[in-house]
């Protein structure tokens, strides 16, 4: 499991972590997968319990990503200006949060997606990816390259942490 975790938080860094940092987030999350009871006795610090919605191993990559990888909100325009940050002054974006303080959900992901997929062209742009359960925010997501999405979707299947790509399945949820 270890190396389907450090493959899946490679593939949603989008290189912005480190491979010392993707093996330690990989090595903690499958011990805590693979013990649970065990890795919350060696970790007495840890705040979680039972009631979590999500495995502890879960819990443990969800926790560790940095605030440049997991994007968490509860309005989209907020997501947005994560996603802007994270990526730096460097990076011109057309679309501006306010512009997406009126819209509903879909057109506001909408417009967000089709931003991400301008973004590094190289690579087939973006995809907003919904990354686990939400435990505080309305969303929670990942940017991931659109190249890679499929090897991630599996991934994450594989390893049993919900997601899927953020416009595609409200969309769905819709129909």
């Amino acid at each position: 499991m270890k190396s389907q975790l450090s493959e899946l938080i490679a593939g949603i860094s989008s290189g912005c972590l480190g491979e010392d940092e993707i093996e330690r987030i990989a090595d903690e999350a499958a011990r805590a997968y693979a013990d649970a009871q065990g890795f919350l006795r060696d970790n007495p610090d840890i705040n979680y319990d039972d009631s979590f919605p999500i495995p502890l191993g879960e819990w443990v990559v969800v926790g560790s990503l940095p605030e440049t990888v997991l994007f968490q909100a509860d309005r989209l325009d907020d997501l947005l200006e994560q996603i802007q940050s994270s990526f730096g002054p460097q990076v011109s974006f057309t679309l501006k949060p306010r512009q997406l303080a009126k819209a509903d959900v879909l057109t506001a992901l909408r417009r967000i997606q089709v931003q991400l997929s301008a973004l590094y062209p190289e690579k087939g742009g973006y995809v907003l990816m919904d990354f686990s359960v939400p435990l505080d925010d309305e969303f929670q997501a990942v940017l991931v390259y659109a190249e890679d999405l499929q090897r991630v979707l599996a991934l994450c299947a594989a390893v049993g942490i919900q997601a899927a790509p953020s416009y595609e399945s409200r969309c769905s949820e819709r129909a």
